[in-house]
């Protein structure tokens, strides 16, 4: 009986699929924008929806104020047509944040404001 009928020799000089380089992988990409702006002081508040509203020129939470999650998330669609419903309740959250100085904490997670 010889060694390779035991153990493999690839697997033994860690060769083979499973021993792949995995370094050469893609790296997930971080959206730094989204994440260091004033949206995300929100608790809770999703780093995609974040973007969305950068990307519909809200960049600051006094800029939420007397707005309609409605019609912003219009504008978010105008954009991009494949956009979730679910994040129309993080923009509803979000007004409430900017408009309620305290906010209620149990106001502050998309569930309370889902239909």
């Amino acid at each position: 009986m010889a060694l390779n009928d035991i153990i493999p020799l690839d697997a033994f000089f860690g060769k083979g699929p499973e021993f792949e380089d995995n370094s050469r992988k893609k790296k997930k990409k971080v959206d730094r924008e989204a994440l260091s702006s004033p949206m995300m002081r929100i608790p809770n508040m999703d780093v995609l929806v974040a973007r969305d509203l950068i990307d519909v020129g809200v960049k600051e939470l006094y800029e939420l104020k007397g707005r309609s999650a409605e019609s912003i998330f219009e504008e978010i669609r105008k954009l991009r047509p494949e956009t979730p419903e679910y994040r129309i309740a993080h923009l509803r959250m979000g007004i409430y944040f900017a408009e309620n100085e305290p906010p209620e904490p149990t106001m502050l997670h998309p569930k309370a404001w889902e239909d």
